[in-house]
């Protein structure tokens, strides 16, 4: 036990030492075997939870649009229903520890529609048990803040989820049904908005 103190002492000793010495962080060097795990994806269901969070804080009833066969009808949500109509895409969470061995990540800078897009996409091929095919992040530059989320999953039988996810505004899930002749089509198509 005196072992351990004495070593918890000695850290924050050195710890105030270096406080006024530094000019800067101290650079970290990684070895090159480690340079995989050290990759930082952007938290994206973090992200959507604090969306989720931030408009039930504010108290806002969002309203859903549902359009099935290009017939449209709309329901008031309560907050927490909210959460369970996009539950799909908070699962898997993605974040730098689950997937930086099975996706990459592409950073450009995409002058036609001003934004930092940030692509995610399979390194290797995928487990069946990973319904999750690619997502991107689009980043505004001038106000470094999230414009626009893209998510797509792969489902069973056949099925394709589409998230547009925009932020402090809507989102949108697209349901495609692709046919065994390789052509598909929209059957579900259903937009929350929260800001009216």
């Amino acid at each position: 036990m005196k072992n351990i103190c004495f070593f918890f002492a000695l850290i924050i000793y050195l710890g105030s030492c270096n406080n006024g010495n530094n000019a800067g962080p101290v650079p970290v060097v990684v070895a090159k075997d480690t340079a995989k795990t050290s990759l930082s994806f952007f938290p994206v269901t973090a992200y959507l939870k604090g969306q989720l969070f931030e408009f039930k804080r504010q108290g806002i009833s969002p309203i859903k649009f549902i359009t099935i066969k290009n017939h449209t009808d709309s329901v008031w949500l309560k907050q927490e229903e909210v959460e369970n109509a996009v539950k799909e895409f908070l699962t898997p969470v993605i974040d730098s520890i689950n997937f930086t061995t099975l996706f990459t990540e592409k950073k450009f800078k995409d002058e036609t529609i001003e934004t930092f897009t940030f692509t995610y996409e399979p390194a290797v091929p995928l487990p069946d048990s990973i319904e999750l095919r690619r997502w991107d992040v689009y980043i505004d530059p001038e106000k470094n803040k999230v414009k626009r989320i893209y998510l797509v999953k792969e489902k069973k039988q056949n099925r394709t989820i589409l998230l547009t996810w925009l932020s402090d505004k809507w989102c949108t899930i697209v349901t495609i049904f692709n046919h065994p002749d390789g052509t598909s089509e929209i059957e579900k198509e259903e937009k929350i908005s929260w800001n009216l």
